[in-house]
């Protein structure tokens, strides 16, 4: 397929635009680089545009003849969503809505919605199954369940195909080693543990030891990002036109993050230093995916069901990679 990957530089992204390229498919990023890095986008396949510039997202879907959609742009922190909604609605919101107006209008029927596991809000059961109450807590949950939402209701007018992913905690790097995880500020447990192990960070921040855990700790469920990227293409696959499901991706098992903290320090080698402080409000202690639907409708296996093997993967790039993808030159870059 001739596929438009947005938010084709950011870190899920670029390993499933790199994923489809690998199994023969025709793939162009599309990313304003805000957050994303043009050296993690597939080379020469990177075009620089906003969704809110709907000539630019107009010229992508005709130049490029393009046949489906996987849709990674988004703004992902939830304090920064509290802090200023505005900017969520507008981005997260209209931002897709303009995206599914140029695609009505090119004839493209079939996108893949990166969605997330804060749709559910506080959990009333774990684990979180698709049927699940969603009570999102937050204006970024709120958008992106908005945004199923939208895709329904384009469904049922203009046959839009589509599968909404909700994720729960995305993590790793890509085995190769060529593509990791580099936010700013990075917020994800995972890298911020590996930098503290590392000396890159003074301490990590634990925030909250009174939760009703075995060690007191929130609990998380871990998914590879490669696991991610080969459910995106096996969602797009099985996406018929004027239907839509809505799957969990995470392995099934929860981590604390104590448990977290010793899987670093034990890859490492190094004692992780610790700050500990308050719990963070709309913290749940335990979010932990039922991802039976996707293993039973899409056929999706992850191949990361181990921490440990998660972890390493992560710490490889970081360790080879200092200073993020500022250690990396610059790629060509296609300006739309």
């Amino acid at each position: 397929m001739r596929i438009l990957v947005t938010g084709g530089a950011g870190y899920i992204g670029s390993h499933a635009a790199r994923l489809f390229l690998e199994r023969g498919h025709d793939v162009w990023a599309f990313d304003n680089l805000t957050r994303g890095h043009e050296q993690a986008a597939p080379a020469g396949r990177l075009i620089v545009g906003d969704l809110a510039d709907q000539a630019a997202v107009d010229t992508a879907l005709a130049d490029h003849q393009i046949e489906a959609v996987v849709h990674f742009a988004a703004l992902t922190y939830v304090g920064e969503s509290v802090q200023d909604p505005r900017r969520y609605y507008e981005n997260n919101l209209a931002g897709t809505l303009a995206l599914l107006g140029s695609m009505v209008r090119h004839d493209v029927r079939r996108i893949v919605f990166s969605s997330t596991a804060a749709t559910y809000g506080v959990p009333t059961q774990v684990p979180i199954r698709e049927e699940d109450p969603t009570a999102p807590i937050n204006p970024y949950g709120r958008t992106k369940l908005a945004v199923e939402w939208m895709l329904a209701d384009f469904a049922v007018s203009y046959g839009l195909g589509f599968a909404a992913l909700r994720y729960f905690n995305a993590a790793g790097a890509r085995a190769a080693g060529e593509l990791g995880e580099d936010h700013d500020p990075e917020t994800h447990l995972i890298p911020l543990v590996l930098q503290a192990a590392m000396g890159r960070r003074p301490a990590l921040e634990v925030f909250g030891t009174d939760y009703p855990t075995p060690d007191g700790t929130c609990i998380r469920d871990y998914v590879h990002v490669d696991d991610l990227a080969e459910a995106h293409l096996l969602a797009l696959e099985a996406i018929r036109p004027g239907q839509g499901r809505t799957f969990n991706l995470g392995v099934g098992q929860g981590y604390s993050v104590q448990e977290v903290i010793r899987t670093c320090e034990r890859i490492v080698g190094r004692k992780v230093p610790v700050r500990y402080g308050p719990r963070r409000a709309g913290d749940p202690p335990v979010l932990v995916a039922s991802p039976e639907r996707a293993i039973r409708e899409l056929g999706w296996r992850p191949h990361y069901r181990e921490l440990d093997a998660i972890v390493e993967t992560a710490h490889r790039w970081h360790a080879a990679h200092p200073e993020g993808y500022n250690s990396k030159l610059p790629r060509e870059v296609v300006s739309s």
